[in-house]
């Protein structure tokens, strides 16, 4: 009788849907945003219970376009393998004139959003927004900013800072790096004159001491963030930098959907929201086709910004 019921019991457990083991693709070095926000997804999943397993894979360069073209390539009909990307990668797309663009993945949802920081390092005699606006005015190429792959939000933010202080965008001294980590090591060794990413990448140096924070891209001041913001300074600058995930290209409804079901466990469950307050994300989670929408109306407003900067013909 002890057999049988266990032997039933195993049956029943076959019969519900297994889990899936996920490999998500962070498309840049280790140690920046996409890494982070797949590293999160990685552990909040398993806790949750999510998926048993995940994996999580880094394809550096070109501003997520590398990645997101072999990820296009092997994964097709692939309901297991997930990719993070967003508004950097819009920008890489267009200015990397990739042939391989979000259309060819299915894009499930927008997960975080984080405002742009200015940091110096507190070595630099630069003490404010002011300082290094001044010093922009004066001579653009010799102020040289790190950041982000080109084309991505921190470029656009430096592109947008110039345009509102009255320099040619053109003429900006902007030097790219393939991931967070890389930037931040450039920053800190005084490198470059500034560094722009978001804000969460750079908050532990700021609170060591390391870095110097001279103003943040949102339109008013963020709780407990000891900065101005770029609108205080007299710049009419307000950028949110976005993260999203896509799934495999080739999925038929029914995996969409599953896979759907999965990232909205996922974000409404307490670990992740625990993990957002902890690192500073906002939840701008939107999903189906309002996320589709919207996605597509970004993609076009980027398009013009890049344009209206000298980045994009």
């Amino acid at each position: 009788m002890r057999n049988f019921a266990l032997g039933a019991l195993m049956l029943g457990a076959m019969a519900l849907p297994a889990a899936a083991d996920y490999t998500i693709m962070a498309p840049a070095n280790p140690g920046g945003g996409w890494d982070q926000t797949a590293r999160t997804m990685q552990e909040v999943m398993q806790a949750e219970g999510i998926s048993p397993t995940v994996q999580v894979v880094n394809v550096p360069g070109a501003g997520g376009t590398i990645g997101l073209a072999q990820f296009a390539s092997q994964n097709a009909g692939n309901p297991d393998a997930l990719i993070v990307g967003g508004y950097v990668m819009v920008g890489a797309i267009l200015t990397n004139a990739s042939p391989v663009t979000l259309a060819d993945v299915t894009p499930i949802a927008r997960l975080t959003g984080e405002y742009e920081a200015i940091v110096v390092p507190a070595s630099s005699p630069i003490q404010t927004i002011e300082d290094l606006v001044a010093a922009l005015k004066a001579d653009p190429g010799a102020v040289s900013w790190g950041g982000g792959s080109a084309g991505g939000t921190d470029h656009i933010a430096v592109g947008l800072i110039a345009k509102a202080a009255g320099v040619d965008p053109t003429k900006i001294n902007y030097i790219a790096f393939s991931g967070g980590g890389e930037a931040l090591a450039a920053i800190l060794g005084a490198q470059v004159t500034a560094g722009v990413s978001s804000l969460g990448e750079f908050q532990a140096q700021v609170e060591a001491g390391t870095l110097r924070l001279l103003a943040v891209s949102s339109a008013e001041r963020i709780p407990g963030v000891e900065a101005p913001t770029l609108k205080e300074a007299g710049l009419d600058v307000v950028l949110q930098n976005w993260r999203m995930v896509a799934a495999a290209p080739g999925l038929s409804d029914e995996q969409k959907a599953k896979v759907s079901a999965d990232i909205e466990k996922l974000v409404k469950s307490k670990g992740w929201q625990d993990q957002l307050a902890q690192k500073g994300w906002a939840d701008t989670y939107l999903s189906g086709p309002e996320f589709d929408a919207q996605l597509q109306a970004d993609i076009a407003a980027t398009a013009a910004v890049l344009k209206d900067i000298g980045l994009v013909k």
